[in-house]
């Protein structure tokens, strides 16, 4: 039985507890965008200097939200344990959002503080009139003369840093206080801020890093899902920290040869990735003689489903299991994981220990072993609520349980099948199509490069599967090749799950983290 002390700080558990433990000199952080590295005791010092700066200079109070607008860094790190450290609640927020949804976030957060990096600040800028409660901005790196409302103050953080004590006292909070917020963003509508509480993060690394992945304080992480993000932000930050062990941190755009070049000179020994950047690592096909990988002992995927002949040719090519699971924003992070040595390619895995799970029909009756039904789990890093989100809360959480919004299948061993999102999916002939399934069909396929497939309405204004196909380089569309995809999915799942239509796009619109954005395809016809 996981238990914790009622009154606790996560920057104590998950910082100061290293240093005390002996680990002061031991590297956390290596930031490549830098090219510098920092201790446990480095980090702590900036950390401290960082939350009182928030404190004493900025006036923040417990509870206040601060608003981290700031790339994979040590200046993330200092920045989102400084807060924790202090009472206050930091808020992890998505580096390619519109100035209109910063405006958004801002206003319904009532931040009135925001951290951000330099480079990011044209897209604030034009919305800071708007920002109704907004007083200071910290600016990361060298920042040019703003011209601001006269109630906002620009700072830089390295000069807040140098003029702060290095000496800090964790405010004393209790486990079921807020600890970070983090918004989920939906099909439609503005993101919902999912209110996570000080005890979800060790839950969800006692249960998920240590119980599946066994991370220890000689494990050094890479992620390419960035910190912003609930999935990044366990794999780069608070599982590493938690464990003693080493991140190492990325700033950049998504990019397969930067990768490798980052695996092969920093020696990561656990990998953290999506679907599409394990796809797209895979086209480099003398990776394997040019990069050495050998430190990676385990590979994780998330975000999406991951293909069977994904993992295969992974699997394949550099002799490591990828780990696929399946996590949310609102659950923080993998609750339906494989295991190594126990990997079913294709499924998502059996669940995390510490979750419990449950598939249901439309009426809410438990569905058959291998039905399709929608999933809803349990365990106790789920959020408390959307902030200032009543309606949408209650529509999610039902007690102990919440709704994911996706629908599953279980086999008799326990393993979930990933069959689409809830509004994704496609019912033909009063039959479920999960889309899913006919994009790992299709991707099979060796002039497909990255498909995804939707629900459209025929003549009849009935909804079939559309596919929007990418083709690999050196293939050109034609009304051949759709006939051959076609009948190349025709031939190999049940034959009224096959597209009826395949349309040939140059790419797919996708979220930061490369998952398809199936409804953006919808709306596309």
């Amino acid at each position: 039985m996981f238990e914790l002390p009622e009154q606790m700080n996560i920057a104590d558990m998950f910082l100061d507890r290293n240093v005390r433990e002996g680990r002061g000199d031991k590297t956390a952080v290596i930031d490549t965008g830098t090219g510098l590295t920092h201790t446990y005791g480095e980090v702590q010092a900036r950390v401290n200097r960082f939350g009182n700066a928030l404190r004493d200079r900025l006036d923040t109070r417990l509870e206040e939200r601060v608003l981290l607008l700031l790339l994979d860094s040590e200046a993330f790190v200092a920045s989102f344990f400084g807060s924790i450290k202090v009472g206050a609640v930091p808020i992890p927020t998505n580096t390619m959002f519109t100035p209109a949804e910063y405006e958004y976030l801002l206003n319904d957060s009532r931040s009135r503080v925001l951290v951000i990096h330099a480079e990011l600040l044209e897209q604030v800028v034009p919305i800071l009139e708007n920002a109704r409660y907004l007083e200071h901005i910290v600016v990361v790196g060298d920042a040019p003369t703003l011209e601001t409302p006269e109630r906002v103050i620009v700072h830089s953080f390295e000069d807040l840093l140098a003029g702060s004590s290095t000496d800090l006292e964790a405010e004393p909070m209790n486990k079921d206080d807020s600890c970070l917020w983090l918004y989920s963003s939906g099909t439609t509508g503005f993101p919902k801020g999912a209110v996570h509480l000080q005890h979800d993060l060790p839950y969800a690394t006692e249960h998920y890093a240590q119980g599946i992945l066994g991370i220890s304080e000689e494990d050094r992480t890479f992620s390419v899902a960035k910190l912003f993000f609930a999935y990044g932000l366990g794999n780069g930050l608070y599982f590493p920290f938690y464990a003693g062990g080493t991140t190492v941190l990325y700033p950049g755009k998504p990019d397969p040869e930067t990768f490798f070049s980052i695996i092969d000179e920093h020696k990561p020994t656990l990998f953290f990735s999506v679907p599409t950047a394990y796809q797209s690592m895979l086209t480099l096909e003398d990776a394997s003689e040019r990069f050495d990988t050998s430190s990676i002992r385990l590979c994780i995927s998330a975000g999406e489903a991951l293909p069977p002949s994904v993992w295969n040719r992974w699997h394949e090519r550099f002799g490591v299991e990828i780990l696929d699971g399946i996590g949310s924003t609102e659950i923080l992070h993998i609750f339906i994981s494989n295991r190594p040595g126990q990997c079913l390619p294709g499924s998502t895995g059996q669940l995390v220990p510490g979750y419990e799970a449950m598939l249901l029909d439309e009426d809410g009756a438990a569905v058959p072993v291998g039905e399709v039904g929608d999933l809803l789990i349990s365990g106790d890093s789920i959020c408390a609520s959307y902030w200032n989100k009543h309606e949408k809360t209650k529509d999610a959480i039902e007690g102990h349980w919440i709704r994911t919004g996706d629908k599953y299948s279980m086999d008799e061993d326990g393993y979930f099948q990933y069959q689409g999102r809830s509004d994704d999916m496609v019912k033909a002939g009063g039959i479920w199509v999960s889309p899913v399934e006919v994009e790992a069909t299709l991707i099979e396929h060796p002039t497909v490069l990255e498909c995804g497939v939707v629900g459209a309405e025929d003549e009849s204004g009935l909804v079939k599967p559309k596919a929007y196909v990418v083709l690999a380089p050196g293939h050109e569309p034609s009304s051949e090749l759709e006939e051959e995809l076609v009948n190349y999915v025709r031939g190999r799942i049940a034959r009224y799950k096959y597209p009826r239509w395949i349309e040939f796009v140059e790419e797919l619109p996708k979220t930061a983290t490369g998952k398809v954005q199936r409804y953006k395809l919808r709306q596309m016809g």
